[in-house]
């Protein structure tokens, strides 16, 4: 596997340059920080910042065919599962492989995370 592209310390624009993803309800952005992710491929790494705005909810579950390690750094989310209600607050931290459903989420306040998501090497 090749290494991440350098990235040296720079201060991050809070403010431009954040996407809403595919498929993901108006609220929801990411800002990439380093590398991406090949879907069609299933290979990659990327970190981004993830951030939801107050109000925004995910009404099913999510599954993806990559591992997602996400570490809340402000405000929390819902994540309406478990048979109950589970509080996300800050400086939460999962790791979830590939495969396994999350969710449904709300955002009652402003939220944000960092991601780090990436495809397992085959080769490994």
């Amino acid at each position: 596997m090749t290494n991440a592209a350098f990235v040296d310390f720079s201060k991050i624009d809070f403010e431009n340059n954040w996407t809403r993803p595919d498929g993901a309800p108006e609220g929801v952005s990411v800002k990439v920080l380093a590398g991406a992710l090949d879907h069609a491929a299933k290979r990659g790494r990327c970190t981004t910042l993830t951030r939801w705005r107050a109000g925004t909810e995910v009404a099913e579950a999510i599954t993806h065919e990559y591992t997602e390690e996400v570490y809340v750094i402000a405000g929390s989310l819902l994540w309406l599962d478990r048979g109950g209600t589970v509080r996300v607050e800050a400086n939460s931290y999962v790791c979830r492989p590939a495969g396994v459903p999350h969710g449904p989420f709300r955002a009652d306040e402003d939220y944000l995370a960092i991601e780090f998501c990436y495809y397992e090497d085959p080769t490994a």
